[in-house]
């Protein structure tokens, strides 16, 4: 069983190699949300996952299966519209574990935690607009696409594009 809590300082290290390895290169190939075909490099560091950890206005939830970390989601508390709202980011499953229902407990208990401590009135996300199959399933609980485009970033010292032209689509689900 799948068991939730929100990371510490010793995870952190753990937290990178689970998301570097669901996000790219080939051991990224394993799950079906790779995005080994379309970036280079790594997805984040450990320094960037402590940061995030010590902050004030987000924490990140794992899941852990026997011990190890095998699921991820970063959670931003943000003001928009005078009104709090979450932010999800590096939304992780350890790629041999993915379609297990893992990543659904995994957001849903996000959501849970998210509105029992910050009372937030919604959650955001960013995804790759061609990421066609993984936007399908976060549509299938409950985001909605906004509309809303931004430029992918780019990040040299972590990672590099192979596609040329990718945005960002914003999906947000009322609470």
């Amino acid at each position: 069983m799948l068991n939730f809590h929100k990371a510490e300082l010793i995870d952190a290290e753990a937290i990178s190699q689970l998301v570097n390895s669901s996000y790219r290169g080939e051991t990224s190939r394993r799950g079906w949300t790779t995005e080994a075909d379309i970036l280079d490099g790594l997805r984040t560091t450990t320094a960037e996952v402590g940061k995030i950890i010590k902050s004030e206005n987000a924490f990140i939830l794992i899941g852990v299966l026997r011990d190890e970390i095998v699921a991820t989601i970063y959670c931003e508390r943000q003001e928009l519209g005078l009104k709090d709202t979450v932010h999800f980011g590096m939304i992780a499953v350890k790629p041999k574990l993915q379609n297990n229902g893992y990543g659904k407990k995994l957001i849903q208990a996000a959501e849970a935690i998210c509105l029992r401590e910050w009372q937030v009135v919604g959650f955001y996300m960013a995804v790759i607009s061609i990421r066609h199959e993984l936007i399908g399933f976060y549509e299938r609980l409950g985001y909605i696409r906004t509309g809303e485009f931004t430029e992918f970033p780019v990040n040299s010292d972590l990672w590099r594009p192979k596609v040329e032209g990718l945005n960002l689509l914003y999906l947000a689900k009322l609470a």
